[in-house]
C-alpha cells in the first residue's frame, strides 16, 4: 500500500484509536484531531512513531480546519456524538458536530483531489420490518437525533465527490477507548457482572460488525477508493442480523461453554429504542468490492468474556 497522509478527526474514539493504530502500523502518515471530550488516553502508545501526529482541538473549529485539512490525501471524519441517548441530551451539540463540522470539511476540502470516507449508520433506516433485507437503495427514514445528523451528513458528501459513505452495524469488541453501552459489549458486561440480562423489545433485530473489522472496512476503501467512491455500503457481518433475544441467547451458549456458568435471561418491557431499529441488512454491496469480515460475533463474545476480567468496576460509556 502506498503512504498516504491522512487526517482522521475523533480518532481517538472507540472506532478512532483502533482504526488510527492499523493505519500507523502501516506506515502512513496519520494525523488526530481530537478535543478528548471523554479525557481518554488511547493513543498513547502511539506518540513514539514519527508517522504519528496529534492535534487537540474541535472538529467543528473552522479555522484550524482550513489549517489543517487541505494537507491530506484522505479525510476520516469520525468526530461525532454517537448513539441515541447521547444525542438527544443536547441536540443542538450533535447537529454542530455530526452535520455542521461534516459541512464545513466538505467545504474545505478539494473535491478533485481530497477523498473522505464517512462512518454513518444503519440507524438511518429507522423503523422497518424485520422480514426485509435493507439495501443501500432502500429508503432511508432515521428517527431519532442521530441518524438524522448522520444521514444528513451522508447526503452532504455523496452530492459532492470523491466521497464514500460506510452506514456501520452496531460495533462489537474491545478498544482502547472501550464503550460498554454499545449492545453486544454492554450484553456481555452484564452476564459477567450479574449473571443476567433483562431484555425489552426482545424480537427487535439489527446487525453487529467487530470493531476491528469496521477499521479494516476503512482500510479496505483507501486501497479500493477509485472502483468503490460516490457510493455508500453497508457494513456488517451478514451471519450476525440477530433479535435482542437471538444476540442473549449466544451470549448464553458461548458463556456456559468458556466458564460452565448459566446466564438468567428475562424480558420486560423497561424501556424503548429511540432509533426503532428493527431491521436486517444486507451487505452484499460491500462484499461484492472484496471485503470480508474476519471476526465473527462468537469471537467477539469470547474476547469479552475474557476482558472483562480486567474492567473490574470501571464504566466505560458515552454517558
Amino acid at each position: 500500500m502506498d503512504t498516504k497522509k491522512i487526517l482522521i478527526t475523533g480518532g481517538a474514539g472507540y472506532l478512532g484509536s483502533v482504526l488510527t493504530e492499523k493505519l500507523v502500523n502501516c506506515g502512513h502518515d496519520v494525523v488526530v484531531l481530537d478535543n478528548l471530550m471523554y479525557n481518554q488516553n488511547s493513543l498513547l502508545h502511539l506518540f513514539h512513531n514519527k508517522n504519528f501526529r496529534f492535534i487537540h482541538g474541535d472538529a467543528r473549529d473552522a479555522e484550524v480546519l482550513k489549517t489543517v485539512v487541505p494537507k491530506f490525501d484522505f479525510i476520516i471524519p469520525l468526530a461525532a456524538i454517537v448513539g441515541a441517548g447521547a444525542s438527544e441530551r443536547d441536540r443542538d451539540l450533535t447537529n454542530s458536530v455530526n452535520f455542521g463540522a461534516i459541512k464545513t470539511i466538505n467545504e474545505i476540502r478539494d473535491k478533485k483531489s481530497q477523498k473522505i470516507i464517512f462512518p454513518t449508520t444503519n440507524s438511518g433506516y429507522g423503523t422497518k420490518s424485520s422480514d426485509i433485507y435493507c439495501t443501500e437503495e432502500t429508503r432511508l427514514e432515521p428517527i431519532s437525533t442521530y441518524g438524522i445528523t448522520k444521514v444528513n451528513a451522508e447526503r452532504e458528501l455523496l452530492n459532492s465527490d470523491n466521497a464514500i459513505t460506510l452506514r456501520l452495524a452496531t460495533c462489537f469488541g474491545f478498544s482502547l477507548r472501550m464503550r460498554v453501552d454499545l449492545l453486544v459489549n454492554n450484553f456481555v458486561y452484564k452476564a459477567i457482572k450479574d449473571g443476567y440480562i433483562v431484555l425489552f423489545e426482545k424480537h427487535f433485530k439489527r446487525n453487529f460488525l467487530h470493531v476491528r473489522d469496521a477499521a479494516n472496512c476503512f482500510m479496505h476503501c483507501i486501497e479500493n477508493f477509485e472502483s468503490m467512491k460516490n457510493e455508500p455500503y453497508n457494513v456488517g457481518l451478514e451471519s450476525a442480523n440477530l433479535s435482542k433475544e437471538e444476540l442473549a441467547m449466544k451470549i448464553k451458549e458461548v458463556l456456559n461453554a468458556m466458564t460452565g456458568k448459566d446466564l438468567y435471561i428475562h424480558s420486560s418491557e423497561i424501556g424503548v429504542d429511540p432509533d426503532k431499529r428493527n431491521y436486517i441488512v444486507s451487505n452484499k454491496k460491500i462484499m461484492s468490492t472484496g471485503f470480508r469480515c474476519k471476526h465473527s460475533l462468537e469471537d467477539g463474545i469470547e474476547e469479552l468474556i475474557k476482558g472483562y476480567a480486567q474492567l473490574y468496576d470501571r464504566h466505560y460509556t458515552n454517558f
